[in-house]
């Protein structure tokens, strides 16, 4: 069989919707849009771009990302009320190739959520999806928590939503519960029973709870699924989604015994990896398999005499492959324009001309700091400079500390709140809190700091750091992050970065806001 002849795997992406759904990896407008292009230009056939029906913010960014779509379908959730529904369409339709997403918690947890008897949910996805196939040619039908769902109900519904017109059936394991013996046993049983079952597209849509999601979701394409929902980093609700660098580059790598195609050019995930890394704040841990900082590293002996001889001897794929330089070449002070946009751009990043200078004069000025600046080093600059809007309502201009053993450590801080300059001066316990009292003090909040991480982005005493900070008011959890030589300083600027972040959150704030909240806040 040539690859040609292989069967189909769609490739669904729901890092706009699922993915965002972990807490404190709420995107920008503007990152959204970014993202959802690069998936686009990635060959990701399916993209879900949101919950439209969310908030005000939800359905202008479904709708954005809908009219700049060139290549993939645009894909909106929606829960089986008309209301949900209309609000979806009326954001995707603006797509060339639009997607009504609706779905219902269909396991005997979640049918008594609604109070809903088996025949009245069977009504309710009766007349749901059937309202959505007269807005829109293509619907998708998910059974939430189907993987607890009785087989004998399963198989019901199922058939109700292909005969009331949805051409993709999702099959979701929820709350990561299957194993893949039984993700497979469940798509087949599907298969064999369900009458107009081979007229459908079946998904699968897993979480990673038990660790399984990758399997699981392979699983059920050899048994017949030819659809993956997946996430960049397997970024999602609790352990995260199906990683869609994992099962497309499984299938690529193992396509002797998993012979499926797909569409996706590989040499963008790990700038897409990176890219979805700095808009969350959430960092992929060093030893994640495809994009993790180790995946390609060897440091045992035997191993590095083997990859000498022969690269094959430990690694299964070739960095190239998934878009990772080998050519990790120090960049200095003497470096050029030219160079810098070069090698950014063989790091995934074609910057405009007017980003490209923004990132030049800090290039120079770290370049001052450092002796050599690596790949990593520019990778944390651009993601810095992209992170932290030179517009934002709160800026910072100065910043000194005074730290040591005798304390009390003392900060002297000059921040810009909407356009005017502010100077105050705190002390606090160690220099970081006194930078963020400074910051308290000047822009009083009751946000509260739930996570603070700090991250050597290369080696040695002058690296950068990268600093991610989660804080919490009201239920609105953001996350902030900023790279610096300076460690005090990339703290501050990545708490300033939530704050401006959570003030974003408290103006966009609209009625329905807290859907994602409710009981059926997830379709998978």
């Amino acid at each position: 069989m040539t690859k040609t002849d292989q069967p189909r795997v769609i490739i669904f992406d729901t890092t706009l919707r699922d993915g965002e759904q972990s807490p404190g990896a709420t995107m920008s407008h503007e990152e959204k849009l970014e993202i959802a292009s690069l998936l686009d230009e990635m060959g990701v056939d399916v993209i879900e771009a949101g919950f439209p029906i969310a908030s005000e913010g939800d359905f202008a960014a479904v709708a954005e990302i809908a009219r700049r779509s060139k290549n993939s379908t645009i894909c909106g959730l929606s829960r089986a009320n008309f209301k949900d529904i209309d609000r979806c369409w009326e954001a995707v339709k603006h797509a060339a190739s639009p997607r009504i997403h609706t779905f219902i918690g269909t396991s005997p947890l979640h049918r008594a959520i609604p109070n809903l008897t088996m025949d009245e949910m069977a009504e309710r996805v009766h007349e749901t999806v059937t309202h959505a196939r007269n807005l829109c040619d293509n619907v998708q039908w998910s059974a939430m928590d189907a993987t607890r769902t009785e087989h004998d109900y399963l198989c019901r519904v199922v058939e109700i939503a292909i005969k009331a017109g949805a051409s993709t059936i999702n099959i979701p394991d929820t709350v990561g519960y299957t194993a893949p013996r039984e993700s497979a046993d469940l798509i087949a049983m599907l298969l064999a029973r369900v009458p107009g079952a081979d007229k459908v597209i079946f998904a699968t849509h897993c979480h990673n709870d038990l660790g399984m999601a990758t399997a699981n979701a392979l699983a059920a394409v050899d048994a017949g699924a030819r659809q993956i929902e997946c996430t960049i980093n397997g970024l999602g609700e609790r352990a995260g989604n199906t990683a869609l660098e994992e099962v497309v580059m499984a299938m690529k790598v193992r396509n002797d015994i998993m012979p499926y195609r797909t569409g996706i050019d590989t040499t963008k995930i790990m700038n897409l990896s990176r890219r979805v890394s700095s808009v969350s704040g959430f960092q992929v841990q060093f030893n994640k398999a495809i994009v993790g900082k180790n995946a390609f590293l060897h440091e045992s002996g035997i191993h590095q005499d083997g990859v000498l001889k022969n690269v094959e001897t430990f690694e299964i794929m070739r960095p190239a492959d998934i878009g990772l330089t080998s050519n990790n070449i120090a960049m200095g002070k003497h470096s050029g324009r030219a160079a810098l946009r070069s090698k950014l751009k063989e790091l995934g990043y074609d910057l405009a001309d007017n980003q490209l200078n923004d990132v030049f004069v800090r290039f120079k000025a770290l370049a001052d700091r450092k002796k050599e600046v690596y790949d990593d080093d520019l990778i944390a600059l651009v993601a810095d400079e992209q992170t932290n809007d030179a517009h934002e309502f709160l800026q910072l201009k100065k910043l000194r500390v005074v730290c040591g053993t005798e304390g009390p450590q003392e900060a002297d801080m000059v921040l810009s709140i909407d356009g005017v300059d502010h100077h105050i001066d705190a002390t606090g316990d160690g220099p970081v809190d006194a930078a963020f009292m400074c910051v308290k003090m000047l822009f009083p909040h009751q946000a509260q700091l739930e996570v603070y991480q700090v991250h050597a982005v290369t080696e040695g005493t002058d690296a950068q750091a990268t600093v991610s900070v989660r804080l919490q008011e009201d239920g609105r959890i953001v996350t902030g992050s900023s790279a610096d030589t300076d460690t005090i300083v990339a703290s501050t600027k990545a708490y300033i970065n939530a704050l401006n972040k959570l003030i974003v959150r408290r103006t966009k704030s609209a009625p329905g806001d807290d859907v994602k909240s409710v009981n059926y806040r997830d379709a998978g």
